[in-house]
Order: C-alpha cells, then sequence, then structure tokens
C-alpha cells in the first residue's frame, strides 16, 4: 500500500492506494488555519483513523506548501506560514513512530500526473498549483528535481514577467512584491477582482459568475489568463517542458485550458509552441496521490 497526506491551505487529505493504484481509503478535514501543534494532530489523527482499518503502517509520504531547508532540516518558503521554521518530518516522524517522507505539494501534483495521470509517459512535466498559494514542481524522466537549494520550480515567487502599468502590485508573505503568486493564487484573483470592481469574491464565485455571463467576471479573467501565459511562457522558456499540468482549485476552470495557449505564444521564444496544458487527471486528489508516490520511493 501507498500512504499519502496532503497538507493544504485549506483542507487536509490522506489516501491510502492499494493494487493498481486504487483508492482503499480517503478522508479529509479541514486544515486547522494557523496552529502548528493543531495541524500536527490533525496529520496524526488521519493516519491513526487509516491504520485503524489497515494496520500501522511503516512509512508516509506528504505534500506540503514549501520546501524542507538544507540548512536547517525545518520549513521553509511555506504560504501556510505556521510550518515556517518548523520540525514537521521529525514532530510527526516521532509522533506517529514511523518514516516520513515530505516534499513540496507541486512536486506531488506533478509526480502523480507524470506517473499514471495526463502527463504520464512524458519526458519533462511542470505541475502548476494555483490554489491557495502558487507552486510549481519539475519531474524530468519520472522523478522529481528538487534543486541544489531545494526550490526548483518555484516559480511563484519570480515576478509577473512583461508586466504593464495595469498590473498592480501587491506585498507578497515572502517580503517582495509582485510576486507571481500575488497574481495568481486564488486570494490573489479576488484581490484584483476587488481593486477593479469593489466586489469581494472568492476565485471560484469570480469563475461561476464568469460562466454566466457577467461581464466584469469574464475581464477578470481574460486579465487572469493574460497572467498565467505570461508567467508560463517564461517557464517554457527555461524549461521547455513537454506538459504543463495545473492543480490547486483554479485549475477548475476550463476557460484557462484554451486562452492560455492562445496567448503565451506571443512571450515564448519559438516559431511554435507544442507544449500542452493539461487539466490533473485526478482533480485535486492528485497532489495527495502524489504524496502517496512518495511513500514507496527509495
Amino acid at each position: 500500500m501507498k500512504v499519502g497526506i496532503d497538507l493544504g491551505g485549506t483542507k487536509i487529505e490522506i489516501v491510502v492506494l492499494g493494487v493498481n493504484n486504487q483508492v482503499m481509503f480517503r478522508e479529509r478535514i479541514d486544515t486547522p488555519q494557523g496552529h502548528y501543534e493543531k495541524t500536527v494532530a490533525a496529520i496524526v489523527s488521519l493516519v491513526r483513523d487509516a491504520e485503524s482499518l489497515y494496520g500501522p503502517f511503516r512509512h508516509i509520504g506528504v505534500g506540503i506548501p514549501g520546501a524542507i531547508s538544507k540548512k536547517t532540516g525545518k520549513i521553509k518558503n511555506a504560504n501556510s506560514t505556521c510550518l515556517i521554521g518548523q520540525d514537521l518530518q521529525g514532530d510527526l516522524a516521532a509522533q506517529l513512530n514511523m518514516t516520513v517522507r515530505l516534499a513540496n505539494d507541486a512536486n506531488c501534483l506533478a509526480l502523480s500526473e507524470a506517473s499514471d495521470g495526463t502527463a504520464a509517459g512524458e519526458e519533462v512535466v511542470f505541475g502548476v498549483i494555483v490554489g491557495t498559494g502558487c507552486g510549481g514542481g519539475l519531474i524530468v524522466d519520472g522523478h522529481i528535481v528538487n534543486g541544489l537549494n531545494a526550490i526548483a520550480g518555484e516559480w511563484g515567487h519570480n515576478s509577473l514577467p512583461w508586466r504593464t502599468s495595469q498590473d498592480i502590485e501587491h506585498e507578497c508573505y515572502c517580503g517582495l512584491s509582485g510576486c507571481l503568486e500575488t497574481f495568481l493564487s486564488g486570494p490573489g484573483l479576488s484581490k484584483h477582482y476587488e481593486m477593479v470592481t469593489g466586489e469581494i469574491l472568492t476565485a471560484r464565485e469570480i469563475a461561476a459568475f464568469a460562466k454566466q455571463g457577467n461581464t466584469a467576471a469574464k475581464e477578470m479573467l481574460e486579465i487572469y489568463a493574460t497572467w498565467l501565459a505570461k508567467g508560463l511562457a517564461s517557464i517554457i522558456n527555461i524549461i521547455d517542458p513537454d506538459v504543463i499540468v495545473l492543480g490547486g482549485g483554479l485549475s477548475n476552470i476550463e476557460f484557462l485550458y484554451q486562452r492560455v495557449p492562445e496567448l503565451w505564444g506571443q512571450w515564448v521564444f519559438s516559431d511554435q509552441v507544442q507544449t500542452r496544458l493539461v487539466p490533473p487527471k485526478w482533480s485535486d486528489s492528485s497532489g495527495v496521490r502524489g504524496a502517496a508516490w512518495l511513500s514507496k520511493t527509495d
């Protein structure tokens, strides 16, 4: 069996995969907001629930919205800021009495989709999280590329490229301003929509209004598609992936899969763009499935 945990900004999910990667067990709970100890306790509780059915596990994989610092061994770069500076791997291993393997949630998304999802069989896969935050993960020949500094794929904290005077910068939790995350995350989209319309809507509500024909929402999604096209064009220029897979809540916006590839050729340094932009086969469970793959990775 493979056992994975997806630690997200709004939910924590566990999955147990059996023969042929079939889901044997799945459970979701809300993420305790801003509280590290309660987050650890929630993960432990989910694992114990699964163990009550399948017996003790020897190891689990956990996808996190950040990375382990090679300098300190603790969490860095997490948009769930209560995790920063914490020894999440050590604390979970001690409480669960098992091996815990951590990876960035976007790496888990990319690993899942490159293993048995919409990017299966492709050589170079870039996975994008556009949800509570904005992350990226890189898979080459079926393996996660972490990088020397454990930040490979972290496109969300580069600046929005080819910015215009209408692209208003906002401060990012990382300490900089104008990061892609402040434009492309769900909260970023909501904040820009509020600036334009004065209305406070979630990203999901904006997408729903646009689908219903609301002019302001449609215009905002067109702007969002342009931002996403610029950000992904910079990735194509550097990595030249076969496939880019979207994950996170905003990956459910169908409009993006047609519109973004129509736009990104303006900024890609090539006479053609064959890179495919695809939705995740496993929807918002791709991350947790990728974490489960970690539990069997040597």
